[in-house]
């Protein structure tokens, strides 16, 4: 591709892009908050970035795709936002996509019904009015100075070493039962290629949902583990007596499911892990 792509933190799921754009001849750079973490990214082939740096905008020269990754909190709102919005304007005639980590909260409850990109939000969460606040924030900048801007609703993300196995192996698994109740999920591979595809297809105020084919209750995918595992599922816990953290309460709050046809119609992606069944599976035979 001949690029340059800043990842304004290194999350979870640009980490699972950086072989592929490596393969690719893309040149990356990433936003670190400390030494260590610099440190860390070096050994991946990555230039560090301190977060706080002064001349961030003569650092970031030359960067032609952003990726941002943090999530906002009740406290700051958008934690990117103040420092690198200044930056990308500086940097927009070279600029050609920014990819922003969005969640699928910003549809707030659904009731369990199947919903796409275009889907009028339901009931929102503190969560979701943060991100729908956010990607607002984004979609202005990209429009005023011209810069494609994409949003990635995400589900909830697995891959290798942090999923249900791995769970179930520390002893932290739980089977809630609350009725009705579905998830939908993605694993980090379907993300990566997503994103990567999106690059290649830049469509400025674009949204995707990214998620597998199968929404699931939780249950199922912690019994399907324990199959897996030949292990004993958890006991089953009535929702109503799990003792959620505000945090847990909060995902079992909002029930949907979600529609990916548009990153298939849009960017040809071809799901690695179509549901949880083979995305676990091919986690196990991962040594997980």
């Amino acid at each position: 591709m001949g690029d340059h792509i800043l990842f304004a933190g290194l999350s979870y799921c640009a980490e699972e892009m950086v072989g592929t754009l490596h393969a690719q001849g893309v040149k990356m750079s990433a936003t670190v908050r400390d030494d260590g973490k610099a440190k860390y990214v070096s050994a991946l082939g990555i230039t560090p970035i301190l977060r706080d740096a002064n001349n961030m905008a003569e650092l970031c020269s030359g960067v032609t795709h952003v990726l941002l990754s943090a999530p906002p909190d009740a406290q700051t709102g958008d934690p990117l936002f103040p420092t690198l919005a200044p930056v990308i304007t500086k940097l927009s005639s070279t600029i050609k996509w920014i990819g922003y980590l969005s969640t699928t909260g910003v549809y707030g409850d659904q009731g369990g019904a199947w919903i796409d990109e275009d889907s009028p939000a339901g009931p929102l969460g503190e969560r979701g009015k943060r991100r729908v606040d956010a990607e607002q924030k984004w979609r202005m900048l990209g429009a005023r100075i011209a810069c494609p801007t994409h949003f990635f609703r995400l589900p909830g993300i697995y891959g290798p070493g942090r999923n249900m196995l791995t769970t179930m192996r520390a002893g932290k698994a739980r089977r809630i039962i609350k009725e009705g109740q579905v998830f939908s999920r993605v694993h980090v591979s379907d993300i990566a290629q997503t994103l990567v595809a999106s690059m290649r297809q830049p469509n400025a105020g674009r949204c995707y949902n990214v998620c597998d084919d199968l929404p699931a209750p939780p249950a199922e995918v912690v019994e399907y583990a324990a199959e897996l595992l030949g292990l004993a599922p958890p006991p089953a816990i009535a929702f109503e007596d799990a003792e959620l953290s505000p945090m847990a309460q909060s995902f079992y709050a909002e029930n949907k499911r979600l529609r990916n046809d548009r990153i298939k119609a849009e960017l040809g992606v071809v799901l690695k892990y179509p549901t949880y069944k083979q995305g676990l599976q091919a986690c196990l035979e991962a040594g997980d």
